[in-house]
């Protein structure tokens, strides 16, 4: 594997993931949504980046193409996790979030 810009971001996507979560162990709120949504939505723009730049540039990788939906997942768990935990486990919220991750995990 050869590291490129592409395959960065989705590294540091992967890794962000569990910032979002980690932001509401280390910061109170409002700061800890603040942070969470920066870096969900820093996420969500390099999903959209990192795909074009590696075929723009013909950097495309077996890593990436591997890593990428993971990195997608795991951000996705993690954000509705959060949301679920914030909640109290409200049934309202925890009825479609499970099927969103049953979705998530098993598609």
């Amino acid at each position: 594997m050869r590291w490129t810009i592409p395959n960065t971001l989705t590294v540091m996507r992967l890794l962000a993931a569990p910032g979002v979560a980690l932001s509401f162990v280390i910061f109170d709120r409002p700061t800890a949504d603040w942070i969470a949504i920066i870096l969900f939505i820093v996420a969500a723009l390099t999903d959209f980046v990192d795909g074009k730049l590696a075929r723009a540039w013909n950097q495309e990788s077996s890593f990436g193409r591997m890593l990428d939906p993971i990195a997608d997942k795991a951000m996705v768990v993690i954000a509705l996790s959060v949301i679920v935990g914030l909640s109290g486990i409200n049934p309202l919220i925890l009825v479609p979030v499970a099927f969103i991750l049953l979705r998530e995990v098993f598609v």
